[in-house]
């Protein structure tokens, strides 16, 4: 069978916008089938074997049952590396690498760093690769994704400190102590389900993404009491935020006692990532 990139785009069409459909035709045609750059923006055809036919007949179905392309090819881009991952974790996304770009920008290189709720362990990996006299924990409370963040760590060959911990329950030990914390924790409230599109709604877990509509900032809130606890003297959180309660999360920081607090936009100018100093 002979195949197109408009032929691809047909049969998206109906449920992405014309802009999505043309990058998932690109990223199918160029990164899964191999056809050369030119030849797909020429729209010469690609020959398909039979069973290569079936494979892309399967992935199409998978797409227009909104599954993200990342979780179909297992893999997803950080900052420049492929990091695993799968329905367990959510997929890393283009304001997490600002809110890292930022901490490379500002934290020492022999940070204590943990990173609180690391999913595929992007941040964490990223951190300690590009930190190797860093001393980098992660914490999950879901096993899946703690193990999925370990093979990440494992591909990058970086020593990261995996621990499965409930961060609204834990009682940290006396000894425990970090120069930096950060998480980008749940965020989104129950009330902004409605206005979330399907490929998110339908397949990242739920678990790192709401929080109750009473209470929003639980997972701020226990963090920054946290960092009271186990941060060092002028220790340092970074949080990456829902846009809609920037102002509530600066507020309540510095009423708990946290020094410099600031609220930070990210590129397309919405406010996305608090920082303290304790």
């Amino acid at each position: 069978m002979n195949i197109t990139a408009s032929y691809i785009r047909r049969e998206l069409q109906d449920y992405y916008t014309p802009q999505e459909a043309g990058n998932l035709s690109r990223l199918i045609c160029c990164e899964i089938l191999g056809q050369p750059v030119v030849d797909y923006y020429l729209g010469k055809d690609i020959t398909l074997s039979a069973k290569a036919e079936q494979e892309l007949q399967s992935l199409l179905r998978r797409l227009r049952n909104f599954e993200p392309i990342q979780y179909i090819l297992g893999e997803a881009r950080f900052l420049g590396r492929t990091f695993q991952v799968a329905s367990g974790v959510l997929i890393p996304r283009p304001e997490t690498e600002e809110l890292v770009e930022i901490m490379l920008k500002e934290i020492s290189s022999t940070s204590r760093v943990l990173d609180i709720g690391t999913g595929s362990g992007c941040i964490a990996a990223t951190l300690a690769k590009e930190l190797p006299g860093a001393q980098v924990t992660a914490w999950d409370v879901s096993e899946e994704a703690l193990a999925i963040a370990a093979a990440n760590s494992l591909a990058l060959q970086v020593p990261v400190c995996f621990e499965q911990r409930d961060v609204l329950t834990y009682i940290p030990g006396v000894t425990e102590r970090y120069d930096v914390i950060v998480s980008n924790p749940p965020y989104v409230t129950e009330a902004e389900k409605q206005d979330m599109e399907r490929n998110v709604l339908d397949w990242e877990p739920s678990l790192a993404l709401f929080v109750p509509d009473a209470d929003p900032l639980r997972f701020y809130r226990r963090i920054s009491v946290l960092g009271l606890e186990m941060l060092e003297p002028d220790g340092k959180p970074y949080f990456e935020i829902n846009r809609t309660f920037g102002e509530d999360i600066v507020l309540m920081m510095r009423e708990l006692g946290y020094r410099f607090v600031r609220l930070q936009k990210d590129i397309s100018h919405n406010d996305r990532f608090v920082i303290a100093q304790k």
